[in-house]
This record gives C-alpha cells, structure tokens and sequence, in this order.
C-alpha cells in the first residue's frame, strides 16, 4: 500500500511528538532546526552547574566557595535576559534583522567562553607556572561570565525568533517543544560528558570542554540558518512611545497576589537551587561515586524536571490550581532531600540517585506551577503578561544564584567547624558540611509553604476560571 503525500501528513501530525507545534510561517523541519539552540543551551548548563563544579572540587581540590562563587556569575547575571531581548526587539539593521545578529554573538561569547574554560580551570587549581596568583581566579570568572552571557543571549533571543514565526495558536506548543528540547540536550550531554570524563585527566577535561564548544558553535550555526526574514522596520514602529517601567511596576503590584508570589518564586528559588554545587561532589567525596556515575545526576534531575512538565501539563488541563500544584512540588522536594540525606549514612547509592530525580521532579513542578501562575496574573494598565514573567524570571534566577553561593559557603564553614572537633566526635566527618545544607534546604521549603497558604486560601475563595484548550502555554517561559 502506498501512502499519499497527504496521508503522509496526516500520520504524521497525529503521531510525531509535538507535530501539532508546525504553522504556516514556522514548518515542522524549520522548528526542529531551529531547537538545536536549546541542545546547546542545554550542554552549557551542564558543563556549569554539574560536571565541571564536580571536577573542580573533587579532582582539581578547589575550594568550593570559590567554586560557588564561580557557578553564581553565570546565574545572577540572568535577569539581564529582559534588557537582552528588548534590545532585540529593537534592533536595527541595514537587511531587517533583530534575532539573528543575537543569536550569532551569543553563540560566540558562548563557544569563547568554553574555549578557555578548562585552561582557566587548571590554573585555578594550582598547576601554574607563571603569573600573579589570582590569575586562576580571575580567568574563571572571565570564562564563567563569557558563557553564561553567551547562553542567556543566545536562548532570549532563540525563543524571540521562534515567538515571533509562530502563530497565536500554535506558539504556546512551540516554545513548550523547545523547553522539552532544553532538558533533553541536559539528559544527552550528561551522558555523553560523563562517559568521556570516566577516566579523568586534564589533558580529557581540554579535549571535551573545547570539544563542546566546537558543537555549540555548530549546533547554532544550523539552528540560525535561514531562520529569519527581512523585515524593515516602519516609521510608526520608530516613532511609537514606551510604557516607563515605574509605572508598568505599580499596575502590576497593584492587585496584592504578585508581591506575595515573588517571595514565594524567590524562597522556593533558595530551597531548591543550594544544592546545584553540591550534589556531585557529595556523590564523589562521601559516596565514592566516579565522575561518569556523578554526572548521570544531571540527566537524572532533567529526567525528573520532564516528569515535572507532563505532570503539570495534566493537572492544569484538569483546570486544577497552580498554587496547589507548587505545594505539591514542595511536598516532593522535602522527601527527594530527605532521601539524599539518608544516602551517606546508609551507604545507599540508589536512594542517592532516586533523591536526585525527585529534586528534578519537584523544582520543575514548582517552576511550571509559579509560571503558569505568573501568566494568569491580569494585566493593569501598562502592565502587560511580559513583566509579570519578567519578575518572575528575575526572582527565579537572582534566588538561584544566591542558593548556589550560600550552598558552597555554608558547607565549607560548617564542614570546617565540624572537621576540627568543635561539635563533638560524632560530627567530625566529611559528610557535616553536605547534610546542614540539605537540612536548611528542607526548612526553607517548609517556609515557602507558609509563604504559599494565602495565595492557596485566596485561589478558594476566588476560583480560577474554568475553561479553554487545557493545554499547557509555556510561550515566554525564561528557562
């Protein structure tokens, strides 16, 4: 039997995942090409928050406050994402463009950035020969901000473009297929990575962080490829005023619930992210777990974030409300740290593994249900739903980098109290340092779940409205 074009077509709109995301102004094989950018994005992120802060503590026996600190520039310089895609959609040019030139200068601050990435590390170690000696410091530092500008650039102006091809119906699954493609190029670069590292030595740190960088280079190049049209700006385009911010802030503040969400964006932000720098080398240093096994936890949270996405997805499509859903989330994230906790003392590294993927499986909850919660915000004069996300992402990101810092130095002074005896013998281990933070994790979630009960009590008391498609609109979700 052979099949019509048509036929074709239409097996393959009812089988293939996200088939129903493909328009008229964005084709299917376009937006496949066109999400590579979040594959890219997705290594980097790994490289960052999990392989290379594992490397540095474990093998190179750097301090982990400055590697803390390192992880944080790249995070804390996230909410600068707003002035990067206003200056994209601001663009001028002499052919029209806005998202491309973006998308090209963050891939190269990106690829430099990993570049120089693992020379800057093994000088940070201590293997140098000459030069002043906060030369590793302040190399890192310079790698670090070089790659995370690159891939906070790079991502802006990535979902822009995609927004803007997109139609008003199809966009919300558009960017939901490129926010699945972030987690799976974390999941895939974790094993790739951790496979290559297995058996470590620096000169297989160079060969696969510059390796990475070639293929971020080149993943880009093919996603930005014909992607985007001439489009001369108009002269109303040009002459058209601006909302001042001051007062977009004030209309949207002026409802009472966002100021509360913030806070509750921003506690969950802390209890969630401490432990970015600190899950790997607690596999490595107490449970003796190699670099491939330890990198695996990456794909692991990413595994259970996806999780996370689909349950959300369901949920909300069953009109349920989004603030129970991040007590859910909450709830989770209490029992998957309970479960790291319990690893060391047990010697279990399964429980280790299954904690990581209920911290994956809780954050992306959380996130996906303040999100959504964000997004329902109404708009008041001259705010509109982009400064809602906007504060959203800034309070996600300025809370991550912060946990990440507090994580690493919390650790080192309480692993240091513990190791000279001043708590007794039975605290003098390695394992001190991890756990306080694990445990202060815990009670900061407990906080945000008091910080949640009114927003929960007001969602009673005002139902949220029913109705719609029940799918899940991740449009202008800041990953």
């Amino acid at each position: 039997m052979i099949l019509t074009r048509g036929q074709m077509q239409g097996l393959a709109a009812r089988w293939l995942p996200f088939a129903d995301a493909a328009s008229e102004g964005l084709p299917l094989g376009q937006l496949l090409r066109l999400s590579l950018f979040q594959v890219s994005v997705g290594m980097a992120t790994v490289l960052l928050m999990g392989t290379l802060n594992r490397v540095m503590i474990v093998e190179l026996s750097v301090p982990s406050t400055i590697v803390a600190l390192m992880i944080a520039i790249p995070v804390l310089i996230a909410p600068f994402r707003a002035l990067l895609g206003h200056r994209s959609d601001t663009y001028r040019s002499a052919i029209g463009w806005k998202r491309v030139p973006y998308l090209w200068f963050g891939s190269i601050w990106q690829m430099g950035g990993l570049a120089i990435m693992p020379f800057a590390l093994i000088v940070l170690s201590g293997d140098q020969a000459v030069g002043p000696a906060w030369a590793g410091e302040v190399l890192a530092a310079l790698a670090f901000l070089m790659t995370g500008l690159g891939l906070h650039m790079t991502q802006t102006a990535g979902l822009a473009l995609a927004s803007d091809r997109a139609d008003d119906a199809t966009r919300p699954r558009v960017v939901a297929l490129l926010y699945v493609m972030f987690l799976v190029g974390m999941m895939i670069s974790a094993v790739i990575v951790g496979w290559l590292l297995r058996d470590f030595d620096p000169i297989t740190l160079v060969r696969v962080v510059q390796g990475c960088a070639l293929a971020t280079l080149a993943l880009n190049l093919v996603a930005l490829w014909k992607q985007e049209r001439v489009r001369p700006m108009s002269e109303a385009e040009r002459a058209a005023p601006r909302p001042r911010f001051r007062d977009a802030w004030a209309d949207f503040t002026a409802g009472g619930q966002a100021g509360r969400l913030l806070a509750v964006v921003f506690v969950g932000g802390l209890a969630f992210n401490m432990q970015d720098v600190l899950l790997e080398p607690y596999g490595g240093e107490i449970l003796h777990l190699p670099v491939a096994a330890t990198t695996i936890l990456t794909a692991l949270w990413a595994a259970g974030a996806l999780a996370g996405f689909a349950m959300a997805a369901r949920w909300l499509g069953q009109g349920q409300d989004p603030y129970r859903m991040a007590g859910r989330g909450i709830l989770i994230g209490i029992t998957a740290f309970s479960a790291v906790i319990f690893a060391a003392p047990m010697q279990a590294p399964a429980l280790f593994f299954a904690g990581a993927g209920g911290i994956g499986l809780g954050a992306g909850l959380f996130s996906v249900a303040t999100l959504t919660a964000a997004m329902a915000m109404p708009a008041r004069g001259a705010a509109g739903r982009g400064l809602a996300l906007g504060a959203w992402g800034a309070a996600q990101a300025t809370a991550a980098g912060l946990a990440v810092a507090m994580g690493g130095i919390l650790r080192d002074i309480v692993g240091a109290w513990a190791l000279a005896g001043r708590g007794g013998e039975a605290l003098a281990t390695p394992a001190i340092g991890y756990t306080f933070v694990y445990h202060l994790e815990i009670a900061l979630l407990f906080a945000t779940l008091v910080v949640l009960g009114p927003l929960v009590r007001m969602a009673i008391i005002t139902p949220r409205p029913t109705g719609g498609t029940g799918r899940i609109g991740l449009a202008d979700f800041p990953t």
